[in-house]
């Protein structure tokens, strides 16, 4: 790299840091109708580097469909052209290698400044064009759109927790099959769908309430510790989503298991690891705090063995702690596969290369088909409308997918991804890819004034 080069980028990154230090007010995620602007706009301005090397690399790995035109009509279009490396496909138009596309693009430094300047505007302005557009839905919208739905949602899932602990009484085995059933949907819908929209503040709209919310649904509900989960979901995989040793989802890798062991098997163990994991945590956090979740997480564990015993009459501490272990993973198979279907796979970023906001989010994230389990249980943003809750993560499940048709139409416009596959699609491809997408380390993907 050249001398210029490297004091442009040291530069950057220091001004990075500046407007990062600005835009945390304090901890876990803004809320209500001025944090959207915080959560949109205002990042996708200013939260990425400006991209002044030379080359970029784009991979598309088999098994997502990406919209928008074909690469080479984009090359034309925009006057670039592959380089002698170019892995392209073979003369009967498939791929040179099963499952991947290699195609290197180079632009110089010169060739960024010639852009027209009307051009490098458009580049900048993606984002906050596309966060006025959302937030015209957004001020269009009811408290009850907004907030309501899925706050009505959760709600209704306490309700029928008594139904599901008074089932489990029953000698009929049909009774006790849709008690499991009860708690287990119940349970996920609580922990999972509430404890992500109350880490990112989504559940109501005042700062105060999003923050004992936050300790409720993650501490007592899920057995994590809030700040740490706010932190890691919030900060870094939302801040840097694919990127390199901070929001790569790596945290959900455990190479020394095969493939079937890890979709099959192991998530079985989640109601046990996540509440250990949770322990490993505490000593990042100060005494105060680490009283306080060990306490909430005794406190969630306990009130459910309790109930178990004097509400459906188990009788033995085995029987109710085997009853627990069933509830809190009859859906932690697909817990365990959204989280990596989504983002491994898809496009990785080095840390100081990272393109724009909206070209990460919209090149790293994938949607998975509207489904009424899924959808129920872990909420829109995390099945049908990722990445427009990568792009836009203060809006509660339900804008989010009131917000789709907007988000979707607006990238396949510009050019951009918009990254959708079927469940069966994403499980056949990790398992058919384990050892490149889950033991090995992920390749760079460098994008340079994608449109």
């Amino acid at each position: 790299m050249k001398p210029r080069q490297e004091e442009m980028l040291k530069n950057q990154e220091w001004h990075l840091e500046r407007r990062e230090q600005k835009q945390s007010g304090g901890e876990g995620s803004p809320s209500g109708e001025n944090s959207f602007l915080e959560g949109g706009e205002i990042l996708g301005r200013g939260d990425t580097l400006s991209q002044e090397t030379a080359e970029a690399t784009i991979q598309l790995q088999n098994g997502f469909k990406r919209e928008g035109p074909p690469e080479d009509e984009a090359l034309k279009e925009h006057g670039r052209r592959p380089s002698p490396d170019y892995s392209g496909p073979d003369n009967d138009g498939s791929p040179s290698s099963p499952g991947e596309e290699m195609v290197i693009l180079k632009r110089t430094v010169k060739e960024e400044e010639m852009l027209p300047a009307g051009e490098r505007r458009r580049e900048d302005a993606l984002m906050g064009e596309l966060s006025e557009m959302v937030q015209k839905v957004v001020k269009k919208s009811s408290w009850w759109e907004k907030h309501g739905i899925d706050d009505a949602i959760i709600t209704l899932n306490f309700l029928i927790l008594p139904g599901g602990f008074l089932l489990l009484r029953s000698d009929s085995i049909f009774s006790f099959l849709l008690g499991i059933v009860v708690l287990g949907m119940a349970h996920y819908t609580i922990t999972v769908k509430g404890s992500h929209l109350a880490s990112h503040s989504s559940l109501v709209e005042s700062k105060s309430w999003g923050k004992v919310l936050a300790v409720f649904f993650l501490e007592v509900c899920s057995s994590f510790t809030a700040e740490q989960g706010s932190y890691n979901h919030v900060k870094l995989h939302h801040g840097y989503t694919n990127v390199i040793g901070l929001g790569d989802s790596s945290t959900w890798k455990l190479p020394f298991l095969n493939r079937y062991v890890y979709m099959f098997i192991a998530p079985i163990a989640i109601p046990v690891l996540t509440p250990l994991a949770a322990i490993g945590l505490l000593k990042e956090v100060g005494l105060k705090t680490a009283i306080r979740t060990l306490c909430c997480i005794f406190l969630g564990l306990y009130s459910h063995y309790w109930l178990l015993l004097n509400v459906s009459e188990f009788q033995s501490m085995w029987s109710a702690i085997g009853c627990m272990l069933l509830t809190r993973s009859f859906l932690a198979h697909p817990y365990i596969h959204v989280n990596i279907f989504q983002h491994i796979g898809l496009p990785m970023f080095a840390p100081h290369k990272k393109p724009k906001r909206i070209h990460m989010m919209s090149c790293g994230v994938l949607n998975l088909p509207r489904n009424f389990l899924l959808d129920w249980s872990f909420g829109h943003s995390l099945i049908s409308c990722h990445v427009e809750h990568h792009l836009f993560p203060t809006l509660s499940d339900n804008m989010c997918l009131k917000i789709k048709p907007v988000v979707s139409q607006y990238l396949k416009e510009n050019k951009l991804p918009y990254n959708e596959d079927s469940y069966l699609s994403r499980l056949k491809l990790f398992l058919d890819k384990y050892e490149e997408l889950m033991v090995h380390a992920p390749p760079i993907t460098e994008l340079v004034g994608i449109q």
